[in-house]
Order: C-alpha cells, then structure tokens, then sequence
C-alpha cells in the first residue's frame, strides 16, 4: 500500500497531528504488532541509560512542546 502524503507542504502541528491519529489507530490494535527482536537491545541499552543517570524521561506533553518549537 502506499500513501501519499504532502509532507513538504505540511506544517509541523500537522505532522504531529497526523502522527497522534496514527499512533491511536495503531493502539487500538496493539495486539496485532510485534516488536522485532533488535528492539529488545534497544530498550535494554535505555533501560541501562535511565538507571545510570544518563538519560532523563519525557511527558508525551513535553516532548510535543520540544518537537513543536523545533519546526518553528
């Protein structure tokens, strides 16, 4: 399938928006996804960052607001 989205032409509060219908389509069926295995390593290594020190976690609120300014 393929979709064709104007990305160029879109502004960044209508990329996050068309990301948040997606991501909430895709919750909905959650049950359907499975994760690939090099995922595993990945949440390992930001599991073992969190732990350290070396990372901090983000409200979806926050992170928004960040990606938001940034396309500003």
């Amino acid at each position: 399938m393929s979709i064709d989205i104007p990305l160029d032409s879109m502004s960044v509060a209508d990329k996050m928006e068309a990301l948040e219908t997606i991501w909430s389509s895709l919750c909905q069926k959650s049950g359907d996804v499975q994760s690939p295995e090099w995922h595993k390593g990945v949440l390992a290594e930001r599991e073992r960052r969190l732990a350290s020190g070396e990372a901090t976690v983000s409200t979806w609120s926050d992170a928004k607001a960040r990606l938001l300014k940034l396309g500003q």
